[in-house]
């Protein structure tokens, strides 16, 4: 069984910054596609960013040159940098792992959602 624990979510004005952090733990083989999902009041939940184990990346349209997603594999940790956030970027960002078990299973795991606020 794997745990995701996120970090860094909280309240900042328009234009501003912030990192969110995303560290798995548990009997992991290896650890596959690793990326972030947000999930605004009354919207569905959408792929903002995600990387390979190889980093290559992919974003949403919307976060396109103002969001960074890296990885550090020694960590198993996933990061989103987030800048020029915007008052639409309100939500709560998810992380979520797709893993391989020591039976090479593969399955995905997601964190208990962080809530990221942007003010006008």
């Amino acid at each position: 069984q794997v745990q995701l624990v996120e970090s860094g979510g909280g309240l900042v004005q328009a234009g501003g910054s912030l990192r969110l952090s995303c560290a798995a733990s548990g009997i992991i083989f290896s650890i596959n596609r690793m990326g972030w999902y947000r999930q605004a009041s009354g919207k569905q939940r959408e792929l903002v960013a995600d990387i390979t184990t190889g980093g290559s990346t992919n974003y949403a349209d919307s976060v396109k040159g103002r969001f960074t997603i890296s990885r550090d594999n020694a960590k198993n940790t996933v990061y989103l940098q987030m800048n020029s956030l915007e008052p639409e970027d309100t939500a709560i960002y998810y992380c979520n792992v797709e893993y391989r078990t020591v039976r090479l299973t593969t399955l995905d795991a997601w964190g208990q959602g962080t809530l990221v606020t942007v003010s006008p």
